[in-house]
């Protein structure tokens, strides 16, 4: 299932998507993918910043296994993504709903967070900021971070969601390929902060991202499978508006 493209449609209308596919994400890591002793939950308020979908640990936080016994793969492997970057040590409506997935809170500690960007988190200079300073702290707040972003970027964002994110942290360029102008960006807290980016476009199917939980402990997040899950049910009247039916 390729990449669609999401500016075609009303914001109500990626928002009905945007729900259904972080539910999609949320029960597939749920169901077996996310390590024993850690589970997700979506759109919960974990103080300041809200996110959208958060990877909640139980109690203390002990290391995954790498030992695959117990049905969870946690890969040991370094991320394979077009640009890996290590970063040196040293309002919209629907902006504002359903825009993140995480992985605690009340009940266990907040290791990571998946975030998937709406058009209010780019519809004002204001909103990007939001955005920006949102991701910011988690990363300081050392919880790992996956930021899917399927909208080009506009003026607001010349170089992407990610590089407004980077100019944060350093002064090194980044410059996605023209031909390649939506964002899957993975980021790492522990040992150092890196930032692993791939860059994707309109018809491309979607890589599996990593998420990091514990160091560099991280898991697979399948962005193809699930969003293949959430566009089958979508109705077929929405379908249409981004996949016009064929004559003939």
């Amino acid at each position: 299932m390729p990449m669609h493209d999401w500016t075609r449609v009303k914001a109500g209308t990626y928002h009905n998507f945007h729900v259904l596919w972080m539910s999609s994400i949320t029960n597939r890591l749920n169901a077996g993918l996310l390590p024993s002793g850690f589970f997700a939950m979506t759109e919960q308020i974990i103080g300041r910043p809200e996110t959208d979908v958060v990877t909640l640990q139980s109690g203390s936080r002990p290391k995954p296994s790498k030992d695959r016994g117990n049905g969870v793969a946690v890969a040991a492997a370094r991320p394979k993504t077009r640009f890996v970057l290590p970063i040196a040590p040293d309002r919209q409506r629907y902006a504002r709903k359903a825009n993140r997935i995480a992985i605690h809170h009340d009940l266990g500690e907040v290791v990571a967070v998946i975030e998937i960007v709406s058009p209010g988190n780019k519809d004002r200079k204001s909103s990007v900021e939001e955005f920006v300073a949102k991701a910011v702290a988690l990363i300081e707040q050392q919880v790992n971070l996956l930021i899917i972003d399927p909208f080009p970027p506009c003026h607001l964002d010349p170089q992407g969601i990610h590089k407004a994110i980077w100019d944060e942290f350093t002064g090194e360029p980044f410059e996605l390929p023209p031909d390649k102008p939506l964002t899957l960006a993975a980021y790492q807290v522990e040992p150092i902060k890196t930032a692993y980016v791939e860059p994707i476009a309109v018809g491309d199917r979607l890589p599996d991202m990593p998420l990091f939980l514990c160091g560099e402990s991280y898991i697979n997040v399948p962005l193809e499978e699930t969003y293949q899950t959430t566009w089958n049910v979508l109705p077929v009247e929405l379908r249409n508006l981004l996949e016009p039916p064929t004559a003939g």
